[in-house]
């Protein structure tokens, strides 16, 4: 059929063609990516191995340091959550928890427990968001870090971190979920890029976030790290460690970060603030907020900087529900087509140097097209089925070597990620993180490239979507000792 029509045997001869070159780079991004996270993340243990954190904290350099999450009916967590938050070995810094509009139980809970009560606080308001009905603080001097804004819901995390910056006191702000676990060492180990850099403005820094789901937790301590359980919440942890460990490490080494999560990220609130904040009508907050700090940096000649560091210092409730999940990717989906439209300008442009030039194209080509790229290849081969046209050994061939090319890379990823961190105590949980990567293609890959496109026709038809609740399960309580990382 194909053959004898030369309008199909041409759209043939482009498709086929474009996939393999298409195939080819990513195979060869994938090997790039690998040997420039190994090559960081020995010069990360290099400089770690003489950093003695207790002088980094000591320094009367160090910056006070805000750390800001947003909170939307988390009550059956909140108060593991926020305990976590005051644990840090940080001596100079806040937690503010603001409470978005919360119709259950969250602010209550936690008023209840920290001995708070409304007060009278200069509130600068230098983003603009949602009314702010009021400032709590405690009168427990043990909390005398804590601040909650109470404010009318804004249906994005994104409203919320920008009344969280509004109330901010100090020059940097940590940007996380309430949800999420941290380490006590976490705004020590983030700040250290900032302090050691002198030729250029670090405006972001983020770290590996894992899934806790199975881990123990005591008080917001986690006490013993596991493997998640849950079929669904481990191919997350796989996913986590190798964009982490694999790719943000690695494009951190040429200053070429694609974004800082927003699970966990450290910036300059003063950058923030003149790039506009949080866009609150943006579906992928933390991408695009990104994005606009390298603008702005770039048209004000700003030598600027983002760096990663691959120790773990976040762990996160992963969604076990298959609902909870799709609803989480297509919002990320709708972000990345969101981001691509909104910043097409900076395309291979040199104005915006590396961010342009590498940054963009990369999420572009590399991110928003491969779920359309993949969707397009398997309809191009079930026709090509249908009307007897496959060279199966070809094919079979071709399956096998992707096949074992994508365990290849992840299983690097996660042994990589082990040896040089070992977080997990027990192989077994290693091997139940790698054994993963045998199924992803089969079970979970799919679902990604699904949700995306999921993301991408929600957006193009206008479909209405609120950030909503992830309807935690909260976490497993245990009385070990806590863990180190």
């Amino acid at each position: 059929m194909f053959g004898a029509n030369p309008f199909w045997y041409y759209l043939t001869v482009f498709f086929e063609g474009t996939v393999f070159v298409y195939g080819i780079m990513l195979l060869l991004l994938y090997a790039m990516l690998a040997v420039m996270s190994f090559l960081n993340i020995q010069l990360y243990q290099k400089k770690e191995s003489y950093t003695d954190y207790k002088v980094v904290v000591g320094s009367p350099l160090a910056p006070g340091i805000s750390v800001i999450a947003p909170a939307f009916n988390e009550g059956l967590t909140i108060i593991d959550n926020v305990r976590s938050l005051l644990t840090f070995d940080y001596p100079k810094y806040e937690v503010i928890i603001i409470n978005d509009g919360s119709t259950d139980d969250t602010l209550s809970k936690v008023c209840e427990e920290f001995s708070l009560v409304k007060v009278d606080f200069a509130y600068n308001i230098k983003i603009q968001t949602k009314e702010v009905r009021g400032i709590y603080k405690s009168t427990d001097d043990a909390y005398a870090k804590l601040v909650i804004v109470d404010k009318e819901n804004g249906k994005a995390k994104a409203d919320a971190t920008n009344a969280g910056i509004n109330a901010s006191s100090f020059p940097y702000f940590l940007c996380t979920d309430v949800d999420c676990i941290l380490h006590e060492q976490t705004l020590s180990k983030l700040i250290r890029p900032v302090l050691e850099e002198d030729k250029k403005r670090v405006i972001a820094t983020g770290a590996t976030l894992r899934i806790a789901n199975s881990c123990d937790i005591d008080k917001g301590v986690i006490t013993k790290i596991r493997a998640p359980r849950p079929f669904l919440a481990r191919f997350q942890e796989m996913e986590y460690i190798r964009a982490f460990v694999l790719g943000k490490m690695g494009w951190s080494l040429i200053n070429a970060v694609p974004n800082v999560s927003g699970g966990l990220g450290m910036f300059d609130k003063e950058i923030v603030i003149k790039a506009g904040g949080y866009d609150a009508a943006s579906f992928g907050e933390d991408m695009e907020l990104m994005m606009r700090m390298n603008r702005y940096c770039y048209d004000n000649k700003i030598p600027s900087a983002i760096r990663y560091i691959p120790a773990t210092l976040c762990w996160t409730e992963g969604p076990t529900s298959l609902k909870i999940f799709m609803r989480q990717r297509t919002r990320w989906g709708r972000g990345l087509i969101q981001l691509v439209l909104a910043h097409r300008k900076m395309f291979f442009n040199p104005r915006y140097g590396i961010v342009g030039l590498v940054m963009f194209p990369y999420n572009f080509i590399f991110e928003f097209l491969a779920p359309v790229i993949e969707f397009l290849g398997i309809i191009y081969y079930i026709l090509l089925i249908i009307f007897g046209q496959v060279n199966w050994p070809y094919a079979i061939i071709l399956l096998i070597f992707v096949y074992t090319y994508s365990i290849m890379i992840s299983t690097i990823a996660v042994l990589w990620d082990h040896l040089t961190s070992k977080y997990y105590k027990d192989w077994m949980d290693v091997v139940r993180v790698a054994s993963m990567v045998f199924i992803e293609m089969i079970l979970y890959h799919p679902l990604i490239v699904i949700f995306a496109l999921r993301g991408y026709i929600f957006f193009l038809t206008n479909r209405k979507h609120s950030w909503g609740n992830m309807q935690r399960k909260g976490f497993k309580k245990s009385e070990a000792k806590p863990a180190t990382a």
